[in-house]
């Protein structure tokens, strides 16, 4: 039975028997009877044509003079009371459906999505989904980087800023930070669109837009590194590098006389400053100073 056809009768004190328990079954049962015991509060003043709620709040607020009721007082509540109910029904339903989760710096987490499919979010990492609408419309929008296995259904995407990831049931990773997307895909098959770019990626296929060059390459690895605690490069600038370890270790580093186009292929450990800055330092002939803050400066190594 139609749910606003109910509330409508039941405003009205036009509900039969059966009606009155459809009407009790409803989810929203008792947030719908508190709002109405709410605004029986209500007093309205001897002149008021209230168009809307609001106007009819404001011109409340303003009468302090005691009044008779009149005997059309109850059907201004009821008129309020759909107007709360209508904006109760929009905040509580749609707001309530969102999700939204992030990872902080230096911080990962596991998420489990509405069908049980999994999501590993890397550092400084959004993701946004619909629970209500999920098993119509499986879809994540994504800021950050998150290693996806999904469960086989209804076609499932990742919305970038950059493109967007399409799949069905399959294993993958999606990079989205500044100037950098990437797609890698471990099982199954990925659909990639990015402006005027749309690829098909297979198991160890990667796509890649840095700085707005595209670039295909392949991967050994079954899993993105970072859930291991390990982030790697292939034939990147030395800025990339230089971000990736602010983020994972929420450290600042401030680069002298060093050249961050140079490209970089390699990688480095999440759980040791010290191993982490040697192991992006030494293959570059730089050198470092870690500050009592944690302060970090990189610059050319003079000796």
């Amino acid at each position: 039975m139609n749910k606003e056809h109910l509330i409508k009768k039941w405003l009205n004190n036009e509900l039969t028997d059966a009606e009155k328990k459809a009407f009790e079954d409803l989810d929203d049962y008792k947030l719908n009877t508190n709002i109405l015991e709410a605004a029986n509060c209500f007093k309205a003043s001897n002149f008021s044509n209230a168009d809307d709620f609001e106007a009819f709040k404001q011109q409340y607020e303003s009468n302090k003079k005691p009044v008779k009721k009149l005997n059309w007082i109850k059907p201004l509540i009821r008129i309020a009371a759909v107007i709360v109910i209508s904006f109760g029904i929009y905040f509580f339903g749609f707001n309530d459906s969102m999700t939204s989760i992030e990872t902080l710096a230096s911080e990962k987490r596991t998420v489990e999505l509405p069908d049980h499919s999994k999501v590993a979010l890397n550092v400084l990492t959004q993701i946004a989904f619909n629970k209500k609408d999920w098993s119509e419309d499986r879809h994540v929008t994504l800021n950050g980087e998150a290693y996806f296995i999904v469960e086989k259904g209804s076609k499932f995407d990742v919305i970038t800023s950059t493109g967007i990831v399409s799949v069905v049931g399959t294993q993958f990773n999606v990079k989205q930070r500044k100037n950098y997307f990437e797609v890698k895909c471990f099982e199954g098959v990925v659909k990639v669109v990015s402006n005027t770019l749309t690829r098909t990626l297979r198991a160890g296929d990667t796509f890649q837009i840095l700085n707005g060059i595209f670039i295909e390459h392949k991967t050994i690895f079954k899993e993105p590194q970072w859930v291991n605690a390990i982030s790697s490069f292939n034939d990147v600038p030395f800025t990339v590098v230089i971000d990736e370890l602010e983020r994972q270790y929420n450290v600042k580093i401030t680069l002298k006389n060093v050249n961050t186009a140079r490209k970089f292929s390699g990688g480095f450990n999440h759980n040791n400053l010290e191993e982490a800055l040697i192991s992006i330092t030494k293959p570059m002939g730089l050198t470092y100073q870690v500050s009592s803050s944690n302060d970090v400066v990189i610059h050319e190594n003079t000796k």
